[in-house]
């Protein structure tokens, strides 16, 4: 028991690599996840319209692009990536891996928040969209401002799942060889552990990715439970007849 601890819980490593995990590794793996999100959030509602297109030449590259990248394994999209492409884009980020990293994991993201989008704006009732057309709405407008944002609604507790995903991913970025103030949380704790030959850092930097993702969970388990159960409505509050009644009298006045 003496020596688990030891290995796993050596209290002295785990102070001397908490600076380095606070300082650097947490802003960059949060800069990692936050930026791939942001461009996955983006590429993933292309691809769920495409995916939605009754227009073939659409539909199929956004099946075939959602098949690759969430059938292959991210470290090897990651690799393929981080140095396939690196070579050809050397002229535009040099040497650096880390945009490299950010694409590969952005590129990832896409294609399963592209289907978490796809699967929200299938499960809107169609009449919604019937609705809007018969109001008038083009096609493209009532997916704009009546379909997609009900789909996103209801897609918001996956999405959460997603981030909190990328977050965990964001530690394979490491193969791609960053540089010293480019390390992430597990590349730092690695680091650490492989000098000390102790893996008391890496529990440490799996500490710091459970305060991250655990207050996420949460909010997700919360989210989804609001989305569920809806306003409460006091016994206070105005009944709908009553708000009409109120509306009526104001525009009477």
């Amino acid at each position: 028991m003496d020596e688990f601890f030891n290995t796993f819980l050596n209290w002295e490593y785990i102070w001397q690599v908490f600076p380095d995990l606070l300082k650097t590794g947490l802003l960059n793996t949060l800069i990692l996840a936050v930026t791939s999100a942001l461009i996955g959030t983006v590429l993933g509602m292309v691809l769920a319209v495409m995916g939605l297109s009754t227009k073939i030449w659409l539909r199929w590259p956004a099946r075939v692009y959602t098949d690759i990248f969430r059938g292959l394994p991210a470290i090897l999209t990651i690799l393929v990536i981080g140095q396939g492409l690196g070579t050809l884009a050397r002229d535009v980020v040099g040497t650096n891996p880390y945009p490299l990293g950010i694409l590969a994991l952005s590129l990832i993201a896409a294609a399963y928040i592209g289907e978490i989008f796809r699967s929200g704006i299938q499960s809107v009732d169609k009449g919604q969209l019937e609705a809007s057309r018969a109001l008038g709405m083009s096609y493209s407008k009532a997916m704009l401002l009546v379909i997609i944002p009900q789909g996103v609604r209801r897609v918001l507790p996956a999405l959460v799942n997603q981030f909190i995903a990328l977050i965990k991913d964001s530690s394979l970025v490491y193969f791609l060889g960053l540089l010293s103030e480019q390390r992430e949380l597990f590349r730092i704790g690695q680091d650490l552990a492989a000098n000390t030959g102790n893996l008391s850092p890496l529990v440490a930097a799996g500490f710091v990715y459970l305060v991250i993702t655990v207050p996420l969970t949460h909010l997700v388990n919360y989210i989804d439970k609001k989305l569920r159960t809806g306003r409460k409505v006091r016994a206070d509050d105005p009944g709908e007849d009553e708000l009409d009644l109120v509306a009526g009298g104001k525009v009477g006045a």
